[in-house]
């Protein structure tokens, strides 16, 4: 992240990283995991990760003119409020789990986005894929899947769809499991080519 002037999580070259940890909180930072009521996570648990250095030093100084975003950017100890989801792992060890921007609340369950990707990725015929929520009138959100097909849409295998729900059912809890599935050619993208999610969530909304 920007935010801060080093890397907040390091790995260490005299001790091996946990398989998938992305390391442990570097010596001039503070780190906390907390869950949706404030408390902190306990090991094997998933919450939102925070983060404090001194301003100006180890960590931006200020957002410039912008006063509203630095009162949303801090919590009341004067930790950065990253918007990351992290799984906290033995020994201090952290593992990405999510964006809390691509959390969606099914029925009053916290589901990750990633964790739906991560099953849909490896059906045969699959190029990309993006999660959402698309808002529902009882469960709040439900998942909704686009798919880049390789081939593009025209040459996508006829079952596709079909094989993406059966790999999600047979992987996930059924509240998990994508409503829809949308075969397209392209997704918007930001500025990094990264998937634009937020304009996905407004086709959803312009459908209906």
């Amino acid at each position: 992240m920007t935010e801060t002037i080093t890397h907040g999580i390091i790995g260490e070259m005299h001790q091996p990283n946990i398989p998938m940890s992305i390391g442990r909180a570097a010596p001039e930072y503070e780190i906390r995991v907390i869950d949706d009521d404030g408390r902190a996570t306990g090991v094997g648990g998933t919450g939102h990760l925070r983060i404090r250095g001194i301003p100006g030093l180890t960590l931006f100084k200020e957002y410039l003119f912008n006063e509203k975003a630095m009162r949303e950017s801090f919590d009341e100890d004067g930790y950065f409020i990253t918007g990351d989801r992290i799984t906290l792992l033995p020994d201090g060890f952290l593992k990405f789990a999510d964006r809390d921007k691509d959390m969606l609340k099914v029925g009053g369950e916290n589901v990750a986005a990633s964790e739906i990707e991560q099953v849909i990725v490896p059906v045969p015929g699959v190029r990309e894929v993006a999660v959402v929520a698309k808002k529902h009138p009882m469960l709040d959100e439900v998942p909704v899947v686009f798919v880049i097909p390789h081939g593009g849409v025209a040459g996508a295998p006829p079952a596709l769809a079909g094989s993406i729900l059966a790999a999600c059912r047979a992987a996930l809890a059924d509240f998990k499991v994508p409503r829809e599935v949308h075969l397209v050619d392209d997704m918007p993208r930001s500025t990094l080519e990264k998937i634009a999610k937020a304009e996905l969530r407004k086709r959803l909304e312009a459908t209906g």
